[in-house]
């Protein structure tokens, strides 16, 4: 009687380990495949942040385009092919200052990328874009 006994109690447990094999390998195809899905693209339409962060002022330089796209620096009107010597100008003046970009919604975004670039390669490191 001992043996009929033995033998029940085996075929009452249930053997876990191949459903454990399972769910691991899912988890590790899971893993695998979420570090190689890539966003197709950005979302551009962000609303504004609820504390936006505030630049010191350290004498930063100011560039605004207008909706009919004219660049101003400084009070005054400046051609965009003008405007790398200009910020190296008053970058030579205050270093620790950066570029501050107030583009007009309605400008290019051709002519916004066309005076970050001015702003880079003048040498200053911090341009940023002031919003609403």
């Amino acid at each position: 009687m001992r043996r009929r006994r033995g033998r029940a109690q085996e075929e009452d447990e249930v053997n876990l380990t191949p459903m454990l094999d399972v769910v691991f390998i899912m988890l590790i195809f899971f893993i695998v495949t979420a570090s190689f899905v890539k966003e197709a693209g950005i979302d551009v339409s962000r609303p504004p942040a609820a504390q936006p962060k505030e630049q010191k002022e350290r004498g930063n330089i100011i560039v605004m385009i207008t909706s009919n796209n004219q660049v101003w620096m400084d009070g005054r009107p400046v051609d965009v092919r003008a405007l790398r010597p200009n910020v190296e100008r008053m970058h030579a003046e205050n270093p620790q200052g950066s570029v501050i970009i107030q583009a007009d919604q309605e400008s290019e975004n051709g002519l916004l990328v066309a005076v970050m670039d001015a702003a880079r390669q003048a040498g200053v490191e911090n341009v940023s874009l002031a919003g609403d």
